[in-house]
């Protein structure tokens, strides 16, 4: 060593810190690379992805190859800083070499290289694959000793690396991630999306139309005014019943019949030759589960039932895929944001749609509409001037009648 110069050790410091840095750096890229990314990439055959790929298989042997050229690299510089500093020096400059190396290593072979790796991880992850790939044949029985002693360790506390599995995806982090995902789509398709992750956790109770809402056919009532009802209603199908609707005896699709009511010898029997069968949906049905048993019966729409059959409300595939698509296709009527940041909120609004309306986080384990959710809160039907704190958002009682709430302010965030 003392017939090397100066020049050349200076020249093997410098390499040696070089190596450094590529083993900091691309351990933290090889560790940060987006996992979902990577698995497209191997899709597309990308030859770098790939070899990453089977590296990441099994990070003990990774990590194990890195740390042992790591190490033997940074042992070899400080050992060389320590010749060169004699050589300068003497034994009194080894305290300042050190001091030097350390902050040379901090800089240049940790810092730098694993904010980059960090940033930019592809950067660095698939060209180093490439070297890894065969370094790990060569270093094989080494890597393995280690990785034998590691995980003995491991396995003392309860892990054992050969049978852990990549964690997947739950739909709480999933949702987080369309949420953020504002620079790849517009906000009403990540709504879509959020939507149908939202689906299998809602059932048919969420968005029916309650009881009380449902529009239909008495035929008890005269047939004159069955007709005029017929002429003017906004919907296409009606249920049909006699005088309460845990009576309905079929639905009734207006094009079957609104071309008749102008015959002289139109009646109520032409009205139930034309009906088809009612169809009952228990009240906890999830929406997934509900889309498909329309699809597999043909059917558009049905009533909802509890566990003693009793009607409790409506619902449509309409009223299904507006969970999916929402914003497309309606006009948020029941909810009106105002000038000076507050919202104007018809308390009937089922309590998921104003979430998802205006991205609260109203709970929607309880009552299932906002004017059910603050009686359940106050434990009495509030009157108007009213305000409460509900669950953290401040709002007004508006209006209201003898037994429901009408509508409600909600005023802005302070």
């Amino acid at each position: 060593m003392n017939d090397i110069s100066l020049g050349v050790l200076f020249g093997i410091l410098a390499a040696l810190l070089i190596l450094s840095a590529f083993f900091s750096g691309s351990e933290t890229a090889l560790m940060t690379l987006n996992r979902y990314r990577l698995q497209h990439l191997v899709k597309q055959r990308h030859r770098g992805a790939m070899k990453a790929s089977r590296l990441l298989k099994r990070p003990d042997r990774l990590i194990g190859l890195i740390l042992l050229g790591n190490n033997f690299v940074n042992i070899l510089a400080s050992s060389l800083a320590t010749l060169i500093a004699i050589r300068i020096g003497g034994e009194q400059a080894i305290a300042a070499a050190a001091a030097l190396l350390t902050l040379a290593v901090l800089i240049f072979s940790e810092v730098t290289p694993k904010t980059l790796a960090a940033i930019k991880p592809e950067i660095m992850a698939f060209p180093a694959a490439w070297i890894y790939t065969p370094l790990l044949k060569i270093f094989y029985p080494v890597v393995w000793l280690v990785n034998l002693v590691a995980n003995l360790l491991l396995r003392i506390v309860g892990i054992n690396v050969a049978k852990s599995k990549e964690e997947s995806l739950n739909k709480e982090e999933l949702k987080s991630i369309v949420s953020d995902a504002e620079d790849l789509m517009p906000a009403r398709y990540r709504n879509m999306l959020l939507g149908i992750l939202d689906m299998e956790t809602a059932s048919v109770e969420d968005i029916m139309t309650p009881r009380n809402e449902i529009v239909g056919i008495d035929l008890e009532e005269s047939i004159e005014k069955i007709i005029e009802q017929l002429q003017n209603s906004p919907h296409t199908r009606l249920p049909v019943y006699k005088k309460s609707i845990d009576r309905v005896i079929g639905f009734l699709h207006l094009r079957n019949v609104l071309s008749l009511t102008s015959h002289e010898d139109f009646d109520k029997q032409c009205i139930t030759d034309r009906m088809s069968k009612p169809f009952f949906i228990p009240v906890n049905t999830p929406l997934h589960k509900q889309i498909q048993c329309f699809k597999a019966e043909k059917l558009r729409i049905g009533l909802v039932v509890d566990e003693y059959g009793d009607v409790q409300g409506l619902v449509t595939l309409d009223d299904l895929l507006q969970e999916v698509i929402g914003e497309l296709i309606i006009e948020e009527a029941d909810v009106t944001p105002q000038k000076d940041g507050s919202y104007l909120v018809d308390a009937s609004v089922t309590v998921r749609e104003l979430n998802r309306i205006t991205h609260w986080d109203l709970p929607i384990e309880g009552p299932k509409t906002l004017n059910g959710l603050i009686i359940d809160f106050m434990e009495t039907i509030p009157e108007p001037g009213t305000s409460v704190n509900l669950y953290g958002y401040r709002l007004e009682i508006i209006k209201r009648d003898e037994n429901t709430i009408k509508l409600v302010k909600f005023h802005p965030f302070e």
